[in-house]
């Protein structure tokens, strides 16, 4: 996005899986971290300073992955076409 600058990337590994984080930095000076699980599932975390939306970020993620894992394994399966309902 225009007026955003990549300004550190990291990966957090949880549970076995590497995470990818990256910190951007607004044109107003604050920074948001960014994990992107698909190209319509991202999580945002922001911050007056790279150290603590990096930190906030830190402590959601595994909130997010585990609440994504626990979605997957209790959402139904979908239909295949010709299986009755």
């Amino acid at each position: 996005m225009p007026g955003e600058i990549l300004v550190h990337q990291t990966n957090m590994e949880y549970q076995g899986d590497e995470y990818e984080i990256r910190v951007f930095c607004n044109e107003d000076g604050r920074h948001f971290a960014k994990t992107s699980f698909s190209d319509s599932d991202v999580i945002i975390n922001d911050g007056p300073t790279l150290h603590d939306a990096l930190a906030k970020h830190a402590k959601l993620l595994p909130l997010a992955i585990s609440s994504r894992k626990i979605l997957r394994r209790n959402s139904p399966l979908p239909k295949r076409r010709g299986t009755p309902a």
